[in-house]
């Protein structure tokens, strides 16, 4: 039976990939900018499902060593990061970054998959501020993520 007919509020097709996003990740996404309930919010895609899923969420008092522990080192993964910061001018900023991780170590075919739902992921969570792509952490340092955010 197709999962598109059985939960039609669920998912949405993503006509590129196949790939469907489901509520669950508009949903924390929303909490995240919102509420500022988390720090940071992993998702994954479940290839057999052929859905975008939340993975892991990260508590607002964690830290952005804490987010990156928490991507996998060979597995591709999008990543949401809400970043605190001063500005020169001694104002406290926020920042919403969206990470699309996809090591050189992962399966050629997972990095094609991210690669080709990622366009259509993004645009499902509304308010992203900052894109960045990492096939490394030094791609998305701390350092990296300071000079993005200004």
């Amino acid at each position: 039976m197709n999962a598109y007919v059985v939960y039609p509020m669920l998912l949405q097709a993503n006509a590129a990939s196949g790939m469907a996003v489901h509520d669950d990740c508009k949903l924390k996404f929303l909490e995240l900018k919102a509420k500022r309930t988390y720090r940071f919010i992993v998702f994954k895609i479940e290839e057999k499902q052929k859905q975008v899923i939340v993975e892991k969420l990260g508590e607002p008092s964690q830290s952005y060593e804490d987010f990156t522990a928490s991507l996998p080192a060979d597995e591709c993964r999008y990543a949401v990061y809400d970043f605190d910061f001063v500005t020169a001018e001694n104002c406290q900023k926020s920042r919403i970054f969206f990470i699309a991780w996809s090591p050189d170590t992962s399966r050629v075919r997972s990095k094609m998959i991210y690669a080709s739902s990622k366009d259509r992921f993004k645009r499902e969570l509304d308010g992203i501020q900052v894109e960045l792509q990492a096939t490394d952490p030094t791609e998305m340092g701390l350092d990296v993520i300071r000079s993005r955010a200004s």
